[in-house]
């Protein structure tokens, strides 16, 4: 006969399934939001994703190579170049993040954004950023080569709701006291999730039907070539008994 589980066992058992069930992917947030920045800037990643009691220690990844901190949230003080790279977390109840590019720049202008694909509707910031945050001022924003807004003073340009026309490269320009600075290219791209993975590309019915008609036209030429073969081999071989028998009847 079956022995009844006590109950907390049994409260173990439901929540061990439940646990295993609900087990999703942590998510890596940033603080402030941008994925593109200037040496000496710093940011905040905090992991978020369910941990089991008593325990909040997190892993992190960077580069796919695990990093000494298990805090939930992990510091770049001073950004240099070699902080480049994708970052990942973990928690004890969690799968591993998709991956969050950061990208540091030794450049006096940065633009940033909080990501380079965006859904249609959603809200695209964008905000050029000066290395050490030194006065930029008569700030243009640039899409494909034409301005689209003007800033006396730097300003975040914002976009509400993005379309399929706010696609493109972007960057923007302004002064630091004298000095005329450009950022570089960033490019941006606004569509359904969907449509901005890599499709198959079939060949067409134009493309199908000729490779039809020069497999045929193959199979037809190779066909021919061994009839005309066999046909030739015919040819000599009787070529070589007409000329036996003709020896042998001028013997007689």
């Amino acid at each position: 006969m079956w022995h009844l589980l006590p109950p907390s066992a049994l409260l173990l058992l439901v929540s061990s399934v439940t646990q295993a069930a609900d087990r999703s992917k942590a998510v890596v947030h940033l603080d402030p939001p941008w994925v593109r920045m200037l040496k000496e800037d710093s940011v905040t990643l905090t992991c978020q994703g369910a941990y089991p009691p008593e325990d909040n220690s997190t892993r992190w990844y960077h580069n796919g190579t695990r990093i000494s901190s298990q805090n939930p949230s992990y510091f770049i003080g001073a950004a240099k170049l070699e902080h480049s790279g994708t970052y990942q977390c973990q928690t004890g109840l969690s799968l591993r993040s998709d991956s969050v590019k950061l990208q540091v720049h030794s450049d006096w202008v940065v633009l940033q954004t909080s990501k380079s694909a965006f859904r249609e509707g959603e809200h695209i910031r964008l905000r050029c950023h000066s290395w050490r945050n030194k006065r930029l001022y008569k700030v243009t924003y640039i899409q494909n080569g034409i301005p689209k807004r003007f800033f006396h003073n730097n300003t975040e340009f914002h976009i509400p709701e993005a379309t399929l026309n706010h696609s493109g490269s972007y960057f923007c320009r302004g002064l630091i006291g004298q000095r005329n600075t450009s950022s570089a290219v960033v490019p941006i791209t606004v569509g359904d999730p969907a449509s901005l993975l890599i499709k198959p590309s079939f060949p067409s019915w134009p493309q199908i039907a000729f490779c039809l008609v020069i497999g045929l036209l193959f199979a037809m030429d190779t066909g021919l070539y061994f009839l005309v073969q066999r046909d030739l081999r015919r040819s000599m071989r009787g070529k070589k008994e007409y000329n036996v028998k003709w020896s042998q009847d001028q013997d007689k």
